[in-house]
């Protein structure tokens, strides 16, 4: 390859470029002058004033007016603060543009120009700064808007065909290939438009998809993840190609790519793949309850890299894809939302177990969120030391409202029930024994349990 064409600026664009400016700026420097471009100045700059001043008056009466207004739609409201914040703008314009109007008819046109010019540059600019408000990325909005309001600047003032050949002679060669900062901007706005389409159709897709209940969860959350990339990766070659760039040379880029995927993003792609296949085989979807390891809690959403599981004290843990298909994953509400729960307890010897099973099972059916189609259960299972041991078994069908809390409300409904028909819990005593001192002593007694 020759060095002179790995040139990034060539000299002669860099002088076409300071020609340019020196004289747009020398044209600008003798209108400004002028005695009628003077007047149009001070015209200009005493609106502003007076758009400040009147803002300042009428900005606390509709700000009161606006939040009496609280039975209004949120995009009624949200309009109406972005008129609240851009108050002076909006005078300015409305002033500027009357004034323009007047004066064209009193006087000739060649006075006006520099207001016409100040009127279409001001109206440009509030019209993009209601239009960015709605973008939710305030970086992307900040982008937008300098970036709309430089080409609304240009294109006014009649600079467009100027600028655009001083920004296609600033160029860099690479090979065959030529990238000049006129395509590179293009590119980049071509391809802002298309994700912000892609971006649009992907909601209004998703929305859909999410309201069909003919759709199990699982695979709506696949087909929303399918649809990006789709859509996606359609707007990114689209606007490569819609600005020349050739494809072909992407074909070493995915080569490279397919390298450092293999190499050093091992658990990402691992990840990645984890997650398609947990989204196939719909072993797990959103709201179901799951407990992995020390996590207890249910799905709030599946992810490409990682699965959201929210506990009942409110932590959100972040499990990798891959952990839920290597480890063991115990899921409350994989084939039904029907989940049992065993609680053990012990009465005294003196008490009849057939009592206490018919009592414990009453007991049991009158606490909330035990199911009573699935009758409660007790069993003895075995005779303790002080005790006669029962299990108790029962079924719910809600385990996201708690596992702990439900089986305390049985323990407690058992504590009641068997002080009102008086079974007793036993529980170890010890006694202890003083002995007297001296030779006619019996000899020490050892401490017993009861």
């Amino acid at each position: 390859m020759d060095p002179q064409e790995t040139l990034p600026i060539d000299p002669e664009a860099i002088r076409g470029i300071w020609e340019f400016l020196s004289s747009e700026g020398a044209i600008l420097w003798r209108e400004a002058m002028r005695p009628w471009t003077l007047y149009q100045i001070g015209i200009v700059i005493g609106l502003f004033f007076l758009a400040w001043a009147m803002r300042a008056a009428l900005q606390p009466r509709y700000a009161e007016w606006l939040r009496a207004r609280d039975n209004w739609p949120k995009w009624r409201l949200r309009i109406g603060l972005i008129v609240q914040r851009r108050m002076r703008m909006i005078l300015f314009v409305a002033m500027i543009w009357v004034v323009y109007l007047v004066m064209k008819e009193l006087t000739w046109n060649s006075r006006t120009v520099l207001l016409r010019v100040v009127a279409n540059l001001s109206t440009a600019w509030l019209f993009i700064a209601f239009a960015t408000r709605m973008i939710a990325n305030p970086a992307l909005g900040v982008v937008v808007r300098y970036g709309a309001w430089t080409w609304a600047t240009l294109s006014i003032l009649g600079w467009t065909d100027e600028t655009q050949g001083t920004l296609e002679s600033v160029a860099l060669t690479i090979g065959e290939t030529r990238l000049s900062v006129w395509l590179i901007l293009k590119a980049i706005v071509v391809m802002a438009c298309m994700l912000a389409m892609a971006r649009l159709m992907v909601g209004a897709s998703a929305a859909s998809i999410q309201r069909n209940k003919d759709i199990s969860p699982s695979m709506q959350v696949l087909a929303v993840k399918v649809l990006q990339v789709v859509l996606f990766g359609s707007a990114f070659f689209i606007a490569l190609k819609s600005v020349g760039v050739d494809l072909t040379g992407l074909a070493v880029l995915s080569g490279a790519i397919g390298v450092g995927l293999g190499f050093g993003l091992q658990k990402v792609v691992s990840n990645l793949v984890s997650g398609i296949i947990i989204l196939l085989d719909k072993s797990i979807k959103p709201g179901d309850v799951i407990s992995l390891g020390e996590t207890f809690g249910w799905i709030e959403s599946l992810g490409a890299r990682y699965v959201s599981v929210v506990t009942r004290d409110g932590k959100e843990y972040l499990i990798p894809n891959e952990d839920l298909i290597t480890g063991q994953v115990v899921n409350w509400s994989h084939s039904n939302d029907f989940v049992r729960l065993d609680i053990y307890f012990g009465t005294s010897y003196h008490d009849d177990p057939h009592k206490v099973r018919k009592i414990a099972i009453e007991a049991a059916k009158g606490v909330e969120r035990v199911l009573t189609f699935k009758p409660p259960v007790c069993h003895v299972v075995g005779f303790g030391d002080s005790s006669v041991d029962y299990i108790l078994r029962f079924w719910i069908t809600d385990p996201t409202g708690g596992l702990t809390n439900i089986r305390g409300n049985v323990f407690l409904a058992l504590w009641d029930a068997f002080q009102e028909n008086g079974i007793s819990i036993p529980f170890p005593q010890r006694e202890v024994r003083l002995l007297k001192d001296g030779p006619d002593a019996e000899k020490p007694a050892t401490a017993g349990v009861d």
